[in-house]
Order: C-alpha cells, then sequence, then structure tokens
C-alpha cells in the first residue's frame, strides 16, 4: 500500500493522473524541468520538484533525480505516465531497489516485450499470429535480401528497437532492398542505437486495431478494441472505440490472442497488444496478426474508458496496491462509440511543422472530454512534444459520436499559436472516414484535400477588421472614434500572401460598413451581441497583439500591419537557411564551397521530438555554414548561407 505518488512525467498525462491519483485520496507528487516550472501539472499537485534543466535527457529521462525526487517528497510509488521512462527497464528495476512501488509492470515485461523480433517470436509460441516474416539474429545482407524474396515483396523493413516509424522502410522490389536497407539501418542507428532489423510481408489494405488488456499478474482481461488506422507518417491522429466493421468473431478472436500475449509474461497492470488488419476483405478472423505490445498505458486509453466506463488509472493504481483485477472478463461489455483527436501546435501548410508560441486564448467545447496539460497563456515549449491537448467524444453509436467530434473541433478554440485543428475537422468530415473505410494509408491519399485551407470569406475579413480596430465590443455609434479623427477607419491585414487595405463607417449603434474595396459587407450586431451578416452568424474573434483570430466554420488568422512598416524588402532571399523554430542542430552535410541542387539535403534540426530537414532551396554553392552539430539554436537563426544568385550565375 502506499498513500502518495510521484508522476514520472510532464503534460496532459501527468494532469489526467494526477485527477484519478487524488479521486483516490492519494497525495500528488510532481516533477519538473526549468522549462515546465510554472506548467499546469505543477500546479495540480500537493509538491512538487525540481528535478533539472530543460532538455528531456537533463530531467525528464533522469531516473536517478526521479527517484531522488520521491524519495525527498516521502512519495510510495513512482507512476510513469507514458514516453519518457515508462518502458526502461533498468529504470523499474531502479525504483523498487529503491523501496518504491512501480505502477507498471515488471522489468522482466517490458524487457520481453522490447525489441520486436524477440516479442514475435515469443508470442509466436503462445499462438498468436505474427506476420510473415524474418526475425532472426543473422543481419547480413545477403541473409536479409535472401529472406525478403522468400517472403514475398512488397515488404517492411523495421528497426527491432523502433517505434514511431523511425528505421521502417517500405521496399516494392528486389532493385531497392540494398539501399532501403542502408538507409533504415541508418536512422535506427541514430535514433535508437541498435542498427539490426526485421523483415516483413507488407499488408496492401492495413488496419491498426489495438486490443487494451489488463492483467494483475495472475489475471487478465482485455477491454476490447481501439482502431488507430487515422495515422500520417505513422504518428496517430484520430483513434476510437470500437473498431468500425468488428465482429463478434473477430473481437473475440482479436481479446483471446491480446489475452494469451499478457498470460505469455504474466503482465501486471495497463497495457495494449498492437495488430495489423487486412482490410481487403472485410474483417476476418484469419487476417490479423501482432505487431508489438506496449507495456505502458496509451495516448488513446481515453476512448477506451469512455465505452467501458472503467477508469484505467484507477485500475493501474488499485493493482499496483496490491489488489486483484477489479472486474472479471464477463463483467465487461461496451456502451457507445468514442472518439479521441490530438489537436497540436503545428504549421499544417508548412509540412506539418511542430509549432511554438504562447498561447493566448484557449476555450474547448462544451461536452468534450478535454485531456489537457496547458493553459491560456502557457508556452508551447521547443523542448517537447506540442500537443496541446486530447479531445474526447462520446455517444450511443458511431454515428452520433462523429457527429459530436466535429461539433466539438468547431467549437474548440485556441489562438497565439498555430494548430492542426482544422486539418481535424477536414478529417472527421471526410467522407471515406464516415462511411466507416479507413486504413492506414486514408490521410496520405487524401492530404491535398484534408490540407486546403479555405480562403477567408468577406464576412470573416469584415468581422476580422472590426476586432483588429477594437470595435467588436462596441455600444455606441461614438465609440472608437474621436472628434478630430475622419469618419472612415482605417486598417491593412494579411492572411498569407492576401493583403487586404480595409475601411469601416458605422451605420448606427449595432450596425457597420466594411469596404474591402471590390465589396461592402454591412455587419448587425443581434441582441447576444454576436456579428451577423445577411441574417447569418460569422463567428467570434480573439485579438492578440498584432494578430487577429477569426473562429468560425475555419479559424482564420490575420496580422495587423502597420503602414508605415509594410515595405517588405528581402521577402523572396533564397540565400540564407534559417532555422523554422528553436532545437538542436542534429546533423550537418555540407561544407563551404560545395555545390548543391535545390532539395538537397543541409542540415538536420531536432526540436520537438521529430527531425526536420533543412533543405537548398535553390542550386548554388555554399557560401558558409554558420552552425555545427549539437549547436542549440533559436528560432529565425541562420544555419546556412548560400552565394547570392547573381555570384553563383556568374
Amino acid at each position: 500500500m502506499f498513500d502518495s505518488v510521484l508522476i514520472a512525467n510532464r503534460g496532459e498525462i501527468a494532469c489526467r493522473v494526477a485527477r484519478t491519483a487524488r479521486a483516490m485520496g492519494l497525495r500528488v507528487v510532481a516533477v519538473y524541468s526549468d522549462a515546465d516550472r510554472d506548467a499546469a501539472h505543477v500546479a495540480m499537485a500537493d509538491q512538487a520538484v525540481w528535478i533539472g534543466g530543460n532538455a528531456p535527457a537533463d530531467s525528464y529521462l533522469r531516473g536517478d533525480r526521479i527517484i531522488a525526487a520521491a524519495l525527498e517528497a516521502g512519495a510510495g510509488a513512482i507512476h510513469p505516465g507514458y514516453g519518457f521512462l515508462s518502458e526502461n527497464a533498468e529504470f523499474v528495476e531502479a525504483v523498487e531497489a529503491a523501496g518504491l512501488v512501480f505502477v507498471g509492470p515488471t522489468a522482466g515485461a517490458i524487457r520481453a516485450m522490447g525489441l520486436k523480433d524477440a516479442a514475435k517470436a515469443l508470442m509466436a509460441e503462445a499462438g498468436v499470429p505474427v506476420v510473415p516474416g524474418y526475425h532472426g539474429a543473422d543481419q547480413s545482407d545477403g541473409l536479409l535480401a535472401e529472406e525478403a524474396g522468400r517472403i514475398g515483396y512488397p515488404v517492411l523493413i523495421k528497426a527491432v528497437a523502433g517505434g514511431g516509424g523511425k528505421g521502417m522502410r517500405l521496399v516494392e522490389s528486389a532493385d531497392g532492398f540494398a539501399e532501403a536497407l542502408a538507409s533504415a539501418r541508418a536512422e535506427a542507428r541514430t535514433a535508437f542505437g541498435n542498427d539490426a532489423v526485421l523483415i516483413e510481408k507488407y499488408v496492401s489494405s492495413p488496419r491498426h486495431i489495438e486490443v487494451q488488456v489488463f492483467g494483475d499478474g495472475e489475471q487478465f482481461v482485455h477491454l476490447f478494441e481501439r482502431d488507430c488506422s487515422l495515422q500520417r507518417r505513422h504518428q496517430k491522429v484520430i483513434e476510437e472505440a470500437p473498431a468500425p466493421g468488428m465482429t463478434e468473431e473477430m473481437r473475440a478472436a482479436m481479446g483471446a490472442a491480446a489475452v494469451r500475449a499478457a498470460e505469455a509474461i504474466g503482465y501486471r497492470g495497463a497495457g495494449t497488444v498492437e495488430f495489423i488488419v487486412d482490410g481487403s476483405e472485410g474483417l476476418r478472423p484469419e487476417r490479423f496478426w501482432f505487431m508489438e505490445m506496449n507495456t505502458r498505458l496509451q495516448v488513446e486509453h481515453p476512448v477506451t474508458e469512455a465505452i467501458t466506463g472503467v477508469d484505467l488509472v484507477e485500475w493501474q493504481l488499485r493493482v499496483a496496491m496490491g489488489e486483484p483485477l477489479p472486474a472479471r472478463q464477463e463483467d465487461l461489455s461496451i456502451n457507445g462509440h468514442a472518439f479521441e483527436a490530438r489537436l497540436y501546435a503545428e504549421d499544417v501548410p508548412a509540412g506539418f511543422l511542430p509549432a511554438t508560441g504562447r498561447i493566448g486564448h484557449l476555450r474547448f467545447a462544451k461536452g468534450v472530454r478535454a485531456d489537457s496539460g496547458v493553459r491560456a497563456g502557457d508556452v508551447i515549449s521547443p523542448f517537447y512534444d506540442p500537443m496541446i491537448a486530447k479531445l474526447i467524444v462520446h455517444g450511443p453509436n458511431r454515428r452520433i459520436a462523429l457527429a459530436r467530434l466535429r461539433a466539438g473541433l468547431t467549437q474548440t478554440q485556441v489562438a497565439g499559436t498555430v494548430t492542426n485543428l482544422s486539418f481535424l475537422k477536414a478529417l472527421s468530415e471526410h467522407d471515406k472516414f464516415a462511411k466507416e473505410e479507413v486504413d492506414t494509408g486514408l490521410i496520405a491519399r487524401n492530404i491535398d484535400t484534408l490540407t486546403y485551407a479555405p480562403a477567408a470569406s468577406v464576412e470573416v475579413v469584415a468581422l476580422a477588421t472590426i476586432s483588429a480596430l477594437g470595435l467588436e465590443n462596441a455600444a455606441s455609434a461614438h465609440q472608437g472614434f474621436a472628434l478630430w479623427a475622419a469618419p472612415r477607419r482605417n486598417v491593412l491585414l494579411t492572411q498569407g500572401d492576401k493583403v487586404w487595405s480595409v475601411s469601416v463607417e458605422f451605420n448606427g449603434p449595432r450596425a457597420m460598413t466594411v469596404d474591402l474595396g471590390e465589396e461592402q459587407v454591412t455587419l448587425m450586431r443581434d441582441s447576444e451581441g454576436h456579428w451577423r451578416a445577411g441574417g447569418a452568424r460569422i463567428g467570434e474573434t480573439v485579438t492578440l497583439g498584432e494578430s487577429v483570430t477569426v473562429f468560425a466554420s475555419q479559424t482564420h488568422n490575420f496580422a495587423i500591419i502597420d503602414p508605415l512598416d509594410r515595405a517588405m524588402d528581402g521577402a523572396g532571399d533564397t540565400s540564407l537557411v534559417v532555422a523554422p523554430m528553436p532545437g538542436v542542430v542534429s546533423a550537418v552535410f555540407v561544407k563551404s564551397g560545395e555545390s548543391v541542387k535545390a532539395g538537397d539535403r543541409l542540415a538536420l534540426l531536432e526540436a520537438m521530438k521529430m527531425e526536420h530537414a533543412m533543405l537548398a532551396p535553390r542550386d548554388g554553392v555554399i557560401a558558409e555554414v554558420l552552425v555545427a552539430t549539437g549547436d542549440q539554436i533559436e528560432a529565425g537563426a541562420g544555419m546556412i548561407r548560400l552565394e547570392q544568385a547573381e555570384e553563383a550565375a556568374a
């Protein structure tokens, strides 16, 4: 037993664990880095202990400091959340050696599932179906090529210590195998310090369906399945439970296989068994195969909680206290349907580039469960994952749950940083998704449609204009005007490459005419204070400094431009490659005097748990390399300078 728990994590998962722990009467201890001194999870805790610098390697990955913090605070247990040290067997052993309880599986269970090749061999012995492939120790190029031919193309090369799609390559034919193998090994070596790979048959119409399992070391149950097929670059975007098109026969087969996996390693706590499913002819019991087991709580666990009524964190804590499994398999059932959408600070038009910035305004929709680790006024740090929130909805069936997801996304408001909110809404409205025709390639096939940003309507521009002038809450015909000012007010707005020179004129206490040059829009304010055009409500606005955000059917961001500063000379300069965000230079591929072609990789910038390739904007010659591997640089810092275009031409 223990009466206090330290949460060895940050952000939304630390807040989520803290809520349940406090509801159970436990004292909550948080840990934090320099960047997280004022974070939401710190404010929620009964006690918080500083553990180091901004980078995870200096704080949240320092198991010794976390254990010392637990002992200092008098915590009896450590909950790892997910990510960071949650699947680190050595950390588990160190926690237990310090006399503390680890809220999770044993070190042995983590090791058993830690390497994909060994895990699949173990699963095959336990009678869990595995994808045809090669998982052997012989890593010679010739043997791997031979095994790929035996399995039959197309095949996947996967890092045995992999995750998140790193060290993974799809090979369509024998001609491309050698190059793909070298590339996968190099990426795996960099990401995991282990370049061993396995070869698997590629499933042509794949769906990613996972089963939530739970055990107390002796008894084991499954809590049904989640469909995580909506992915971008192997990263989950929207998850749902139960899986669309699931039959009772298929569910029973997958659940039994997942329980066998948990039994094979004497599992304790919450875990997820992930399967790849061939959905080309519907869901059939003989067409699912084990991929991996995540020996921790998953990001998408709330959809399982929504359909089962089970608080998985409560179960984790109760089992860690020595209680038996809180329910038997026959006690568990599915109620309705649930979705989870991952809201990130990222620039979708720029290729889903993670973004930083201060969240000036944040409002979640009513009726939506929002698991978040940030608040209005918080800063999205370059050191960690840029998740803002997980938005979870539940309904009696899939159609109603999906309608609630769409409404919830429309009503969610974030200003101060760019987000993927419009992308999530477009995905939730896609006709294939609505028809349950999902697979892991849906987003990639429809990426242009899903990332299309519709132009702002004249009504939206008009609303942005009065907000930019501080007139959105005008109570009288005189507000915002002075005796010495002209009867019109003017403003210059930009959105991307589009520039509007707009003027506004009052027509009375509740009406304004906005002149956009070619068009005029009359705005009327209704009795509830909402602005309407042609009788239709437009949306809401937030003005933060020199920017205006309009929340309508889409979110539109505008910049307010001072006409005196409009000289935009220097735009389009392709001689200097700059960092799009703060980060660490993880590699530099060029040197001074070297010729490059447009699109060549110049350097890699690591930020927010991802590597971003800096590419040559044009053909040219490297004039100067301004950074070195390992440098920590700020957004906008020069990285590589090319010769001026006229110099290169000469």
